[in-house]
């Protein structure tokens, strides 16, 4: 289904927990957020019943998200029957990789195709001061895991904050020359009172600066503008929601896990779902997609997100 703007949209990011086992500073807070009841969420059928009304109209990319998923005890239920859905082709997963040691195998044979795994800084003490109670040890194993499962794809992700990590840009780089994977840089979003100064915002050329050696690849990378080191196994990904958005080209519609569609991370604007029949759940992404704006206005450290969520509860 196309939007107003021509936009084809083909991608559904699906959030089952806006639960986590981290604290990230720029994506929930330190004292967690109040356990909401049961029946304040979606159940497993009205997600599986909202996958299939989102492929009768199109979607054919399905990512999980969270908080972090690989918290929720029927994970690999939603997987498996999510992977069978008719005319969804691709299911991804964004997560910390902390549980991944004992899931990424059961979740690539429950149809997970590709996995993408925070990591920040190579630093422990830094990885414990970002995540706020994280053991970097437990990340890596988590990666090591997810390459010797054998995945399609896998891309580390890392938002790039001024101060804190853009003296690993190097570090972080260069592990897409020892493994077959992606890294990432993501521009720092202004969303919530995250605590963090003006400084912290990079532009994504801060990248390209550190690493001059960097070259294009012309390919297709979605959000991200890939480039390569000379004798990499895999791509670095540079994403700009700020310094160079791609509104023009999201094809993104994203469901909490309490239910309510958003047609764009930065808008207000919310379309519930929870409760509807399977007609009734694609009546309401239609309009969600026929509502989604133009573009997300403009972003930086005085110009806030509208989203009245934190990143938790919105979905990564």
């Amino acid at each position: 289904m196309r939007d107003r703007f021509g936009r084809e949209i083909n991608y559904l990011r699906l959030s089952v927990t806006d639960l986590c086992n981290l604290r990230c500073l720029y994506c929930m807070p330190e004292e967690g957020i109040p356990k909401k009841e049961h029946a304040a969420m979606l159940t497993e059928d009205e997600m599986i019943r909202a996958v299939e009304a989102a492929a009768s109209l199109g979607i054919t990319k399905l990512r999980i998200t969270g908080g972090e998923p690989l918290v929720k005890k029927n994970i690999l239920s939603i997987c498996g029957r999510a992977a069978a859905v008719p005319g969804i082709r691709e299911v991804c997963m964004t997560t910390n990789g902390i549980r991944l040691p004992e899931l990424a195998v059961p979740l690539r044979e429950a149809g997970v195709k590709r996995l993408n795994i925070s990591l920040d800084t190579l630093d422990p003490e830094k990885y414990a001061r970002i995540t706020r109670c994280g053991k970097l040890t437990d990340a890596l194993a988590g990666i090591r895991a997810a390459l010797e499962a054998g995945y399609d794809k896998i891309k580390l992700n890392a938002v790039l904050i001024g101060g804190f990590n853009d003296d690993e840009i190097e570090a972080l780089a260069s592990l897409t020359l020892r493994y077959p994977l992606d890294m990432r840089f993501i521009e720092l979003m202004p969303m919530g009172e995250n605590g963090f100064g003006k400084e912290a915002y990079l532009p994504y050329t801060a990248v390209l600066d550190r690493l001059p050696e960097l070259e294009p690849t012309g390919e297709e990378g979605g959000a991200a503008k890939l480039y390569r080191l000379p004798g990499c196994l895999g791509n670095v990904g540079l994403i700009s929601p700020i310094g160079a958005h791609f509104c023009g080209s999201c094809n993104r519609l994203r469901l909490t896990a309490d239910g309510k569609l958003k047609p764009c991370l930065h808008s207000s604007a919310e379309y519930p779902i929870k409760g509807l029949d399977r007609e009734g759940m694609a009546e309401a992404m239609k309009e969600a997609i026929l509502g989604k704006p133009e573009w997300h206005g403009a972003l930086d450290y005085a110009n806030r997100s509208q989203s009245q969520r934190s990143m938790n509860r919105i979905g990564g």
